[in-house]
This record gives structure tokens, C-alpha cells and sequence, in this order.
């Protein structure tokens, strides 16, 4: 069993930048590629950003790409997701995922709960 729990999610100002942190119960996080997804009011949930295991290799999605940054400390069990240059459209609940395998695992098998990011304006 993996759980996952997200925090650092806030109201902040367009352009204004946000660190998110996603801490992770498991004996080996390193084994567990990560990624953060987000999902908008009336919107389908997108993949925002994945790293590997290592953190050697990441995947943003076209619409965070060179504002975003995802992260992780596997001597912490934690991952992080960098925001700036945030934009109103940035607004939604942001969810850590873990799935097993390097990278682009079959399946996010475990999900955290959510935080909220609300971008003003």
C-alpha cells in the first residue's frame, strides 16, 4: 500500500509562483515513478508532469512547459511540483500519482487526495 498526500495548494496572483509537495507512505519510493495530474471544474482530469525514479528523466505537458517543474527526493519520499508565471487557467486541484515501473508506468495505481490552486483574477 502506497498513500500519498498532497499540500501547499492557495490562493496566489496571476504570475505569481507556488511550490506544491507530495509526501509518500511507502518502503520504496524509489521503485515508484511519479507524476501530478490536475482536473479543472467541469473539465477532464490532465496530466500535468512525470519524473522517474531516478528523477533523471521528466515529462511536462505543452500547456506548463518551461513554467512548471516536478521534482523528488526519494531520501525524503517526496515529490514536488515547482509552479510560476501562473496563469488563471493554472486554477484546479492538483493530484500526486505513483505507479509502478521507471517511467510512464501501465497505470497510476495510487492517488492523493488533491489540493487546491486557485489563481486569481
Amino acid at each position: 500500500q502506497v498513500r500519498l498526500a498532497e499540500s501547499g495548494g492557495r490562493l496566489v496572483q496571476i504570475g505569481g509562483s507556488l511550490r506544491l509537495s507530495c509526501e509518500a507512505s511507502v518502503r520504496t519510493f524509489s521503485n515508484y515513478a511519479m507524476a501530478w495530474f490536475r482536473q479543472a471544474p467541469g473539465k477532464e482530469r490532465d496530466h500535468v508532469a512525470s519524473i522517474s525514479v531516478t528523477g533523471a528523466d521528466t515529462y511536462y505537458a505543452e500547456s506548463v512547459k518551461g513554467r512548471f517543474t516536478i521534482s523528488r527526493d526519494n531520501t525524503k519520499n517526496m515529490v514536488f511540483l515547482q509552479m510560476n508565471s501562473l496563469k488563471p487557467e493554472d486554477t484546479a486541484v492538483y493530484y500526486c500519482a505513483a505507479g509502478q515501473g521507471a517511467f510512464f508506468p501501465y497505470e497510476y495505481e495510487y492517488w492523493g487526495q488533491g489540493t487546491q490552486v486557485t489563481v486569481s483574477s
